[in-house]
């Protein structure tokens, strides 16, 4: 016996929410207005440069585009010999890092081995090897100050 009426435990196929045609337009003009007010509230940027350390000189071409950190290890005509390891390596980072204020966007060691005639960036070299000595020397001299042993220093050495 069956019977053509829906039987109680099966499911009901659901309905899709009705949201209404107000809510949907309430969302779409609130989403146009906070678009607006993001538009309107938007800061102008200011065009702005770096203006050149120092004026460019006429041995280096002055190029247009933006400074590039170079990777150099070998500088002719420098003598980072005298300095240890870890002010060597510390004065070729700053070598490689900063730019060279002649025009040229390339580093003062890029300048060094690709505009020979360039004085800025020898001068810039020499002070920069300079102050790496002064450091050595300067930590060098702290280190020959203070005890071997700082611990054993400050006790007494016991008499027996």
């Amino acid at each position: 016996m069956r019977s053509d009426k829906a039987i109680p435990d099966e499911p009901v196929p659901a309905s899709p929410p009705d949201f209404g045609g107000g809510a949907v337009t309430y969302l779409l003009v609130a989403l146009a207005a906070l678009a607006g007010l993001v538009w309107a509230l938007r800061p102008e940027r200011p065009k702005v440069a770096p203006a050149p350390l120092r004026p460019a000189s006429p041995a280096c071409p002055v190029l247009g585009g933006q400074f590039t950190p170079t990777n150099i290890t070998e500088l002719p005509g420098l003598d980072l010999a005298s300095l240890s390891k870890e002010r060597r390596n510390h004065a070729l980072l700053r070598l490689n890092l900063e730019p060279c204020p002649c025009g040229c966007n390339s580093s003062i060691a890029h300048c060094l081995v690709s505009h020979a005639r360039c004085g800025k960036c020898r001068e810039l070299a020499q002070e920069i090897i300079a102050e790496e000595r002064a450091e050595e020397a300067a930590s060098r001299g702290a280190r020959l100050d203070r005890p071997i042993f700082p611990h054993f220093a400050s006790s007494p050495i016991p008499s027996s």
